[in-house]
């Protein structure tokens, strides 16, 4: 047994303490929809919410763009608290290295540990794609990013609360900046430990990213592409999570992707699509965009109907309706774990799915109360 085995035998034998087991999964060499070498970076400014903020979708999103998180009392809380961690992205690297070992193995460990017991609910490392760094800040600032690695950061939305939830009503916008803030968190803890380490790391979060979230996650094996357009699916959580984010330049080791089977689920699925109330989704086959293969998404007919509901705060219906969103439970991981191996379980899930009232909104799981701010006065919705 050498040194480091006897001194830190938890980062050099048994299991990582996840909780899901990721371990389990297929990992492949490269992810299951193509990527190709000329993928170009993007500009945040071309976003669905920053075209909404300069008037491209119509004067009712223009307008209701500062406001549709922030109309709920809950998920304006949250929206502030995020606010808080735009000023803890970054920071001074100490100037001497700590002494500690530098095999990436061993840190890469260290480090999925960290993200663990500050209550990540996925983490993986890649190496950080050129493509997906920004090439500008939603305020037009160019950006040069030129860490090496990325950690992908994953927290749960809470699955009892999309069950109670219609997927597009009050509570929407609250789940989603619930893990915001979270994931935030966790990110803006973990650069400023790797940066008093002695190395040079920068969290990136929903209040200020510089980079593009979906790559990351695909090369870190948290999830493949789904039809929900450039969305990642997760094998546990489906796609009811939202990522931070830190990129770095401490030795680490990199993840591989992963197969567990959803391009053959998403291609026959399609509840998604049925039930996407914007039809922002696409019913038809994958396409090529920008150099890499996708599903394509309405992203237009998607952020108008986000930042402009009526109804609700936001819309996260097809994170709710998707059938990968389910409870841990054992019977739900045996037959996650079924369709992941076997293209006859993967449609059986889908028809199971609509056949037990998965996606259906049970109100038995409601806690919430429907409330909207109007005017600076706290009012129950129309219509409720």
């Amino acid at each position: 047994m050498s040194i480091l085995e006897a001194k830190y035998p938890g980062l050099t034998h048994g299991r990582l303490e996840e909780p899901h087991p990721y371990h389990k999964l297929k990992r492949v060499p490269h992810p299951t929809t193509q990527v190709t070498n000329n993928v170009a970076r993007v500009d945040q400014r071309e976003n669905g919410f920053s075209r909404a903020r300069r008037g491209d979708l119509g004067p009712i999103a223009k307008r209701e763009v500062p406001r549709f998180a922030k109309k709920y009392p809950l998920s304006a809380s949250l929206v502030h608290m995020t606010e808080h961690l735009v000023e803890t992205v970054d920071g001074q690297v100490a100037e001497n290295k700590a002494p500690i070992p530098e095999d990436p193995a061993i840190l890469s460990r260290h480090i999925k540990e960290l993200a663990y017991f500050l209550r990540a609910d996925g983490v993986g490392i890649c190496e950080l794609p050129p493509y997906a760094v920004y090439t500008h800040t939603k305020d037009g600032e160019p950006i040069d990013l030129k860490h090496k690695f990325a950690i992908a950061i994953l927290v749960d939305q809470n699955q009892k609360s999309f069950s109670g939830s219609n997927g597009s009503d009050w509570l929407s916008a609250s789940q989603s900046f619930m893990s915001y803030s979270t994931t935030g968190f966790i990110a803006c803890i973990i650069a400023d430990y790797i940066r008093k380490l002695g190395y040079p790391a920068r969290a990136h979060h929903a209040r200020d990213y510089q980079v593009v979230v979906p790559p990351i996650l695909l090369m870190a094996g948290l999830g493949e592409m789904s039809r929900i357009g450039d969305i990642i699916v997760n094998p546990f959580m489906g796609p009811r999570f939202k990522a931070a984010i830190v990129t770095t330049d401490l030795p680490l080791l990199p993840d591989k992707p992963i197969d567990f089977g959803l391009q053959d689920f998403c291609k026959i699925c399609k509840k998604c699509a049925r039930e996407c109330p914007s039809k922002a989704i696409s019913h038809g086959d994958k396409v090529f965009h920008n150099g890499y293969e996708k599903w394509p998404l309405n992203v237009e007919a998607c952020a108008k109907f986000r930042t402009s509901n009526p109804n609700g705060s936001s819309c996260g219906t097809c994170l709710k309706v998707c059938p990968w969103t389910k409870p841990d439970t054992w019977y739900h991981n045996m037959a996650i774990g079924f369709a992941q191996k076997s293209s006859l379980a993967r449609r059986a899930l889908i028809w199971a799915d609509d056949i037990l009232g998965y996606g259906n909104q049970h109100m038995q799981d409601k806690w919430w109360f429907d409330l909207e701010e109007v005017d600076g006065k706290m009012t129950i919705p129309k219509g409720k």
